[in-house]
């Protein structure tokens, strides 16, 4: 598993720089463009016609720098989440295949082991790190050391349980990102009441428009960042659930197609 270490790290930091570079050309060429543009017709609408209602739009809701940060985040967990989800779906995939070929009512004695691990150690080296093909040769190896058929089934649980919290470990950097993504909300909550608060001697003076502005700087940014963090939740636990699953499956795999089919002699 090293070898996948620098792999993922790489692809981590170059997501980040693609998500920083794409949403902010976007921002700069369209977002924040018709934002003012949207802005100077509705004061334009206004001062025309003092009975006029202002309307919502989204490039409105989600020009500030809040806004953008909470979108960068996003679409690089959402990177994070494809890069595991596919490296998971590669390993359940070879919960389809037959790795030791066995026949339905052969018998596997310590001495077969050796043939039985060679045919694991002939797959590719990428494959040999998955979970399945790790077990399998743990598995053997155990029952050709201690010829113990119960010890074989404890490294099996053994190694589905260290795995299960190795992939619960590599999840932090994506509950991280969905813990942060609020936090920048609230921040420019914080932010854009602090700015209503500095100019409410104007709004004194009867002028509520930089008021209004800052208020919807506060409420937007907030909105913004829930909605977001509610969407990224459910695509994590959804990764969460297919790890979940590989491992358990993985487990029953080990049970149907090796343990049952050991013999002591």
């Amino acid at each position: 598993m090293k070898k996948n270490f620098p792999t993922e790290f790489v692809y981590q930091v170059f997501s980040l720089l693609i998500a920083i570079i794409i949403v902010h050309a976007i921002y700069v060429a369209v977002i924040r463009p018709d934002a003012r543009a949207f802005l100077e017709q509705e004061a334009q609408a206004m001062q025309a016609d003092p009975n006029y209602v202002p309307e919502r739009s989204l490039p409105v809701i989600i020009k500030d720098f809040e806004q953008e940060a909470c979108f960068i985040l996003m679409f690089w967990a959402f990177a994070i989440i494809i890069f595991k989800g596919v490296i998971t779906h590669r390993q359940r995939l070879l919960l389809d295949k037959e790795l030791i070929l066995l026949s339905e009512d052969m018998r596997i004695l310590p001495q077969d082991t050796r043939e039985l691990s060679r045919r694991i150690q002939a797959l590719p080296a990428a494959v040999q790190s998955f979970l399945l093909p790790r077990t399998l040769t743990t598995a053997l190896q155990r029952f050709a050391a201690t010829e113990n058929i119960q010890n074989v089934s404890t490294s099996v649980r053994e190694i589905s349980e260290s795995e299960s919290e190795r992939l619960e470990s590599e999840l932090s950097i994506i509950r991280y990102i969905a813990w942060a993504i609020p936090s920048i909300g609230f921040i420019g909550t914080v932010r854009g009441i602090g700015d209503a608060l500095g100019q409410t001697h104007k709004a004194v003076e009867g002028d509520i428009t930089g008021v209004t502005q800052s208020l919807g700087v506060a409420f937007n940014s907030t909105f913004i960042a829930l909605v977001i963090s509610i969407v990224l939740m459910f695509f994590i636990y959804q990764l969460q659930l297919m790890q979940e699953r590989l491992v358990l499956d993985t487990e029953s795999y080990c049970d149907e197609h090796l343990i049952r089919h050991l013999q002591v002699p």
